[in-house]
C-alpha cells in the first residue's frame, strides 16, 4: 500500500489562501479602481465613473481565483500584500503630481 499523497488530497492552507484572495484581493481591486480613476482624467465623467465602479468585481474575482495557484498561504499573503503596497504607493504617488 502506498503512502504517497495523491492528487485528490486537499491542502491544509486553502483557508489562508482563500482569506488572502478575499481580503487582499478586495483591497487590491479597490486600489486598481482608484488608480484608474486618477489616471483617466481625460475621459468623459459618466464613462469614467461607470468603468471605475464596475472594474472592482472582475479584478477581485480574478485575484480570488488566482490565489490558489500560490504554493502556500504564506506566499499568497506575501505577494498579494506586496501588490497592494505597489498599487497604493502608485495611487499616493499620483496625488503628488
Amino acid at each position: 500500500m502506498s503512502t504517497t499523497k495523491g492528487p485528490d488530497t486537499i491542502r491544509r492552507d486553502w483557508i489562508s489562501k482563500s482569506l488572502a484572495g478575499a481580503l487582499l484581493g478586495f483591497s487590491l481591486a479597490l486600489g486598481c479602481s482608484g488608480l484608474f480613476a486618477r489616471l483617466a482624467s481625460g475621459m468623459v465623467m459618466a464613462l469614467k465613473v461607470q468603468l471605475t465602479m464596475w472594474m472592482v468585481m472582475p479584478i477581485w474575482l480574478a485575484v480570488l481565483s488566482g490565489c490558489f495557484l500560490f504554493r502556500s498561504g504564506k506566499r499568497a499573503w506575501l505577494w498579494l500584500g506586496v501588490a497592494n503596497l505597489v498599487v497604493f504607493g502608485a495611487f499616493a504617488a499620483t496625488r503628488l503630481f
